[in-house]
């Protein structure tokens, strides 16, 4: 666990340069924020969180980097289920001051898709 980052992921920093790409601008990890998301586009408020899907626990069955531990597993299965919740309730939060929340996870990011959801969110109203 020691070795698992917070900021600046592989994943974080290719959405981030996705959005320089498009000429988006954004703030990281804003405190002031619920959840600290890590992206912000303070204009169109509109958040952005990057999850690890074994560490969030992504929920889609075709990903493959969802696995939980074979020891120890009383203590995963309540880590995991912390992490699951208090991500529900970061975005809740954001939603009820008015954000839109966008939640991309490690594996879409190897996908083509990512450019094209980021656009979708960006531009939506």
């Amino acid at each position: 666990m020691r070795g698992s980052r917070s900021k600046d992921t592989r994943p974080e920093i290719a959405v981030r340069r996705a959005l320089r790409a498009m000429g988006v601008g954004y703030r990281l990890h804003r405190r002031d924020l619920p959840g600290k998301p890590d992206i912000a586009v303070i204009g169109r408020r509109k958040a952005i969180f990057v999850h690890g899907c074994f560490w969030h626990q992504h929920g889609d069955p075709d990903c493959n980097i969802v696995r939980r531990p074979s020891s120890n597993t009383p203590f995963w299965n309540d880590k995991f289920s912390r992490n699951v919740e208090r991500d529900r309730q970061h975005v809740a939060d954001l939603v009820a001051a008015g954000w839109k929340v966008l939640t991309i996870w490690e594996c879409e990011i190897a996908s083509g898709e990512l450019i094209a959801k980021l656009r979708r969110f960006i531009d939506e109203i």
